[in-house]
């Protein structure tokens, strides 16, 4: 009976390295946060070291990426990140999203959740040292200055829909 499953889980393990999930590789930077907002070569070293890779339209993706169920396992890491936040679509976030984006990033650096300790167990050049993690939330803060010097504070606060009243 043993031998059966463990036969069973080995065709179904060979199986499925022949799906393959859809790959973040577009590199698309039409709405990139560079394009309005100047980012300094020290920012740009950091991004691209610890958080690129799950936050813009292109992953730079290990040879591991390509066995089966880690690809389905990072494919859904990438996609999660860059729905929380994506360096590369920036733009188009209306300007309260992007001052909340903005937000999360310092707090979350500063907190020590990103980036995540998954990424970082396997690249430890991703780990921030407290410099570049100044370096990183000051640049954040410097562009929601620019956003509060520019656009009207209540342009800059997120608005939730109304909800709708309870039933009796």
């Amino acid at each position: 009976m043993i031998k059966k499953i463990l036969i069973g889980l080995l065709i179904v393990l060979i199986a499925i390295q022949f799906i393959k999930p859809e790959r973040n590789l577009s590199g698309n930077t039409d709405k990139d946060i560079a394009t309005l907002y100047p980012m300094p070569d020290s920012v740009k070293l950091i991004v691209n070291k610890a958080c690129a890779d799950c936050h813009t339209n292109k992953t730079n993706y290990p040879w591991y990426a390509s066995v089966q169920p880690v690809a389905f396992w990072l494919a859904d890491h990438v996609n999660d990140g860059k729905r929380h936040f994506n360096f590369n679509e920036f733009t188009g976030y209306r300007i309260a999203k992007q001052n909340h984006k903005l937000e999360e990033c310092i707090e979350q650096i500063k907190e020590g959740e990103m980036p995540l300790k998954s990424y970082t167990l396997i690249h430890k050049e991703a780990n921030l040292t407290d410099a570049e993690k100044a370096v990183l939330t000051s640049w954040c803060q410097s562009i929601m200055d620019t956003l509060k010097a520019t656009y009207p504070a209540d342009s800059l606060k997120l608005k939730r829909p109304p909800t709708a009243p309870a039933a009796k």
